[in-house]
């Protein structure tokens, strides 16, 4: 009779454990989701400056240690080589995200209602598109729509049109290399890596068609799945790089591993220059002769060829989530698409409490990514107090 009890206590335990999942990868999970919005939070005020000299003086001489509203002591405004100096996200404050944060933002929203109809396996771009993502644009030529507060892209636009226009999803979007990283609400979701996969490369595909943002996309689910189930950043990495049918994505992979070894070799040049990073990314990428008035540095640009490796190189150099995301931003130029996988990756790894309390605090979306992330089966009942 009390072992039956004893077994009664124990069955209720394991009940319990299967009921609130796993608290240290609810935690990570956590992390990963928040860490993609807080460093692109943190990359408003800078987001397409291409002056790394200019942010740095703009700042004092310091390392950004707050979030800014676009452009702050810039003028309120940043210049962008190709599309001319302006205010990029008219409608946003400091605490608020890019598009890029808002991309992700717009997937956890759509996650959580679909987890909570049962609708959300297996996952439907479909269903996003048409059941949430194009109702954040309606209105967009008048500039009154829910997403009109931040930038609007090239490619984002070409969907929208041509959806409207009755074109079939599968044929929206355009031909952008750029990188575009969706997925970090997904974390919360879905479990298994193939799962993942088809996330990232469904919610980029849909309006980056290039081969290349679609292999950056899975590799970074890849990546992010394998630190969440107990491999360390480089390996993670490595064996994300390993599995790609993409000599492009491996290519690029191996020329940020050997970048940092170069810019933190101290006998060696390029850790002695002041702009170490700065100087690092642009030499992993061409220049672009379309600038209005210089070479666009793609290295620091939105191509794959340039967002991807230095995301790599973030990770792999700083291996630490304030200093990393710190780093990105004071680079400039498509800082914000380099800050999710940086931010997601390292956010995983290091959980919250990896995560400074104030940016936490103070990331205008926060509330509204915890009450979605406490409803989600992987991220609900492993809140970690801060």
């Amino acid at each position: 009779r009390r072992m039956r009890g004893l077994f009664s206590v124990i069955l209720c335990v394991g009940t319990a454990a299967v009921v609130q999942g796993n608290p240290e990868k609810a935690d990570r999970v956590r992390g990963a989701v928040h860490g993609a919005l807080i460093a692109d939070a943190l990359c408003l005020g800078s987001h397409y400056e291409y002056d790394a000299p200019k942010i740095k003086k703009a700042y004092g001489g310091q390392v950004i240690d707050k979030f800014l509203s676009p452009g702050e002591y810039m003028g309120g405004q940043t210049h962008g080589v190709g599309w001319g100096a302006r205010k990029y996200h008219p409608g946003k404050t400091a605490g608020g995200n890019t598009d890029y944060g808002d991309a992700n933002l717009y997937l956890l929203e759509w996650l959580g209602l679909a987890y909570s109809k049962k609708e959300h396996s297996p996952f439907s771009i479909e269903k996003y598109v048409n059941e949430h993502w194009r109702n954040l644009y309606q209105g967009r030529q008048t500039g009154k729509c829910r997403a009109c507060n931040a930038w609007i892209d090239t490619m984002t636009k070409t969907t929208t049109d041509n959806l409207d226009k009755g074109v079939p999803l599968a044929q929206a979007g355009g031909m952008s290399n750029a990188q575009i990283v969706r997925f970090a609400g997904a974390l919360a979701v879905y479990e298994t890596e193939d799962e993942l996969v088809q996330v990232a490369r469904k919610s980029t595909e849909f309006t980056n068609r290039n081969p290349q943002p679609i292999d950056a996309s899975e590799f970074w689910a890849r990546v992010v799945f394998n630190v969440l189930n107990g491999k360390d950043l480089e390996e993670s990495i490595r064996a994300a790089a390993d599995s790609s049918a993409s000599p492009f994505i491996k290519s690029k992979v191996q020329q940020a591993i050997d970048k940092v070894k170069e810019a933190t070799d101290p006998s060696g040049s390029l850790s002695k220059e002041e702009f170490v990073d700065d100087l690092a990314l642009t030499s992993m990428a061409r220049l672009w002769e379309v600038g209005k008035t210089e070479p666009i540095k793609v290295g620091k640009a939105s191509p794959t060829e340039g967002t991807l490796p230095g995301a790599v190189y973030f990770i792999l150099k700083y291996k630490e989530f304030k200093a990393a995301v710190q780093a990105n931003a004071m680079v400039g130029g498509d800082n914000a698409s380099r800050s999710i996988p940086v931010g997601m990756v390292l956010g995983a790894w290091q959980g919250m409490h990896g995560i400074p309390k104030e940016w936490a605090a103070t990331l205008t979306e926060g509330k509204h990514v915890d009450e979605i992330l406490d409803k989600l089966p992987v991220t609900a009942g492993g809140k970690a107090e801060l």
